[in-house]
């Protein structure tokens, strides 16, 4: 049997599939291609059903439930952290009257944004363009997400919004769900379980080889040193990602109830697991 695997190239998502892709994990079979794109490519193709798996934003995932069932292991979520909005040091201090620069109307990012702000404009853009548009003045405030989340200081940018500690005092705590991994629906329940158990055992495997993992993640840390790949790699790699948890699975349900009450998807989605 063979699948085609999509996530993003970014040195979380590299982190989760080394054991899959140093061949450390076995696939009972499987041949298991890997495809890199950003997350909101992933998001479009899922809804055509292109891929056997593919990372998500769980905003796209709201609307992609008749092809996919989420996997129970491979979420990326902000605990006390997120996506961030950003200005110049000199720039607005809210976002009252300005237009954020976001990096894809499917994102997770852009819906937490728009919970928080509902009436904010926004301007899509590449998420890698955005951290420089910022700091080049050519958009008045952005969205960052992946390490951008880490190195907006160094270009003399200035927090505006925090969207993950907003979500945690909004919901008591609960971190916020950002993309996760989902597996289409006619692959059938023997081998949706095969499967998934292989991608559990993947960013195991990853977490017990930690040092070999990361080094297989710098190649996709656009620019970070090892010390802040480390970092950003456990913001996003961490037990959440091996097993949501009665936590996890509470703000994936969270996300998709206040999502549906503020009208920013079109129905309200009870969360399917894959087995």
């Amino acid at each position: 049997m063979k699948i085609t695997v999509a996530h993003s190239p970014d040195s979380d998502d590299a982190f989760m599939f080394y054991g899959l892709a140093s061949g450390g994990v076995p696939t009972d079979g499987i041949h298991v291609e890997h495809l890199l794109a950003d997350i909101e490519t992933l998001n479009r193709a899922a809804f055509d059903g292109r891929y056997e798996v593919t990372a998500v934003s769980f905003h796209a995932y709201a609307l992609l439930t008749a092809k996919y069932l989420l996997l129970r292991h491979g979420a990326s979520m902000g605990d006390r952290y997120g996506p961030i909005v950003v200005g110049r040091a000199a720039g607005p201090k809210s976002l009252a009257g300005i237009t954020v620069a976001v990096p894809g109307l499917l994102t997770t990012a852009y819906l937490a944004l728009k919970l928080y702000a509902p009436g904010v404009e926004v301007h899509v853009m590449p998420f890698d363009r955005i951290q420089d548009a910022v700091r080049d003045g050519k958009a008045d405030a952005g969205l960052l997400i992946h390490e951008g989340q880490l190195t907006y200081a160094a270009d003399g940018l200035t927090k505006i919004v925090d969207l993950g500690e907003w979500w945690a005092g909004k919901t008591g705590g609960l971190p916020l769900p950002l993309g996760g991994n989902v597996i289409r629906r006619d692959l059938g329940p023997a081998n949706i379980a095969k499967i998934s158990r292989m991608l559990h055992d993947s960013i195991a495997y990853g977490l017990a080889h930690r040092e070999a993992a990361l080094d297989y993640a710098m190649k996709y840390g656009r620019g970070l040193d090892r010390k802040d790949a480390d970092r950003f790699v456990g913001m996003y790699v961490n037990e959440l990602t091996l097993d949501y948890g009665d936590r996890g699975r509470a703000a994936v349900q969270r996300l998709m109830d206040e999502a549906f009450a503020a009208g920013l998807i079109p129905s309200n989605v009870t969360v399917e697991w894959a087995s």
